[in-house]
């Protein structure tokens, strides 16, 4: 899976991943919408993204979680 909006630039934000190179780091968009932000909500608060910008942090998030997991407490 590629991802064509997600980039990340040493110089930029400390390396971390971020929208197209945007100063909105993949898990600033994230914990918006795990608060419970509409994109539309989203977008009014961060402009400069588009719908697919942020469709595109979620999957990117969703592909990192299949490649690494945390640790978590046992299940009942």
């Amino acid at each position: 899976m590629t991802f064509e909006r997600i980039m990340v630039d040493p110089a930029l934000m400390g390396g971390v991943q971020t929208v197209r190179g945007l100063r909105i780091p993949v898990a600033a968009v994230l914990s918006i919408v795990a608060d419970g932000m509409s994109t539309n909500e989203i977008r009014q608060d961060l402009p400069d993204l588009t719908p697919n910008d942020i469709a595109e942090a979620m999957r990117y998030a969703a592909e990192a979680m299949r490649e690494h997991t945390l640790p978590l407490h046992p299940s009942a």
